[in-house]
């Protein structure tokens, strides 16, 4: 019975509101002497701005369904599992079937978004605030616990794949050799089962299991959920489905699937406050000659060419800045920015760009501002006559004359 405040006192308090937006942001310090420096050295500190980690609404989400799922996760281990111990050690041995899980879990979750909103570095910084990698080591009786475990869920949706992967990390933090007895004994997939189930039961807080949506373009997909729902009702502990939204209507198809994956929801930042607030921080990171403020104009630019995508807002104020002190320009402009996005991420425009036409348009119209305003002041308009010019060969000065006074000057 002294087990259960043992086990709970090991993690740190839990943090909200002001406390848990200072502990989980990252900001690089920043020297505004770096300006002065060589341009070496300044592009050496440029990557700097990738280390850059700006707290959001989801990342604050994310850790406290984490902290409630350790804390529920380690509270069951302090239940006499004896009975469970000896149908996971069965099955290791071939003895018997499985027949059910003893504990049940109920606790599994999923955190499904979109790729570069952060979902990854949200659940990073979590993990850190929850000891990181740090073992709870408990002396009476003695115990090695993972409070997180982290687990790339394999390519072809393997089961076996899946389960070694486990072991090894396991491994990895306990120093033991749970991977190296499974190979050398040539386990079935069945005994791995039984093995991962209860090394999880007796050694594992909250299992994440990352890019679950592999499950989705392999035949093996379903099989390996279904061992991963037998891992949970063997051990008990927590599970973190973690992907994208491709693998929603997989989950959808079963009832057991939908219940077990029911959790967080993510897509990129909507034109506002929060998205405002992280263009301001970034743009503090300027690397160039010359130091720059940022514009309504830019912010706006920077939305309309990353859809709210965070991670897209960072490579192209990296790569802006990259081209500019490599062509020796003193500061950063639109015009190393339309560079960074044009040459840089040429990829990415099938995703970004037509989106951010209709949501700007949409943004614009809702403001229910006059035509000639529009046309006049408005960037994006300009913005799309580029575009047509781009596509369609013809002129810019025509285009432009077709929608406003252009005065030609001769030089």
């Amino acid at each position: 019975m002294n087990k259960i405040p043992n086990i709970i006192d090991n993690l740190p308090p839990m943090l909200s509101g002001k406390e848990l937006i200072s502990a989980l942001s990252v900001l690089p310090e920043y020297d505004s002497e770096i300006v002065n420096a060589s341009a070496a050295e300044r592009l050496m500190a440029l990557s700097d701005i990738y280390r850059i980690y700006i707290p959001s609404k989801m990342s604050q989400e994310i850790y406290s369904k984490f902290y409630l799922a350790l804390m529920r996760s380690l509270q069951k281990k302090c239940i006499n599992t004896a009975r469970q111990q000896r149908e996971n050690f069965k099955v290791i041995q071939h003895k018997s079937s499985y027949n059910g899980g003893i504990i049940g879990g109920s606790d599994s979750f999923s955190i499904i978004g979109n790729s570069g909103i952060g979902k990854s570095a949200s659940i990073f910084r979590s993990i850190q605030l929850l000891r990181g990698n740090k073992v709870i080591e408990m002396k009476n009786p003695y115990a090695k616990i993972i409070p997180i475990l982290v687990v790339q869920t394999p390519f072809d949706s393997s089961t076996k794949g899946l389960m070694l992967e486990i072991l090894r990390k396991i491994d990895e933090l306990l120093g033991s050799k749970y991977y190296e007895n499974a190979i050398r004994s040539k386990a079935t997939t069945d005994s791995l089962i039984g093995c991962v189930s209860q090394i999880a039961l007796n050694n594992i807080g909250l299992l994440v299991l990352d890019e679950i949506q592999n499950i989705c373009h392999s035949k093996n997909g379903r099989n390996l959920v279904g061992s991963i729902t037998q891992l949970v009702n063997n051990s008990g502990i927590s599970i973190c489905f973690v992907g994208t939204p491709e693998c929603k209507d997989f989950f959808a198809k079963a009832m057991h699937l939908a219940r077990r994956t029911m959790g967080l929801q993510y897509g990129s930042m909507e034109y506002g406050t929060e998205f405002i607030a992280f263009c301001k921080i970034i743009f503090q990171y300027q690397y160039m000659e010359k130091h720059v403020e940022i514009t309504e104009r830019i912010i706006e630019w920077l939305y309309e060419h990353s859809n709210g995508n965070a991670s897209i807002v960072i490579s192209i104020l990296h790569d802006a800045q990259e081209i500019g002190i490599l062509s020796s320009e003193k500061e950063l402009t639109l015009g190393l920015l339309e560079k960074a996005y044009n040459n840089r991420m040429e990829v990415l425009h099938n995703y970004v760009e037509f989106s951010m036409i209709r949501k700007s348009t949409k943004r614009k119209k809702n403001e229910q501002q006059p035509n000639d305003e529009l046309l006049l002041s408005d960037s994006v308009k300009i913005a799309d006559i580029v575009v047509e010019a781009k596509e369609s060969g013809e002129n810019i000065v025509t285009l432009l004359k077709k929608n406003l006074t252009v005065v030609e000057v001769r030089v």
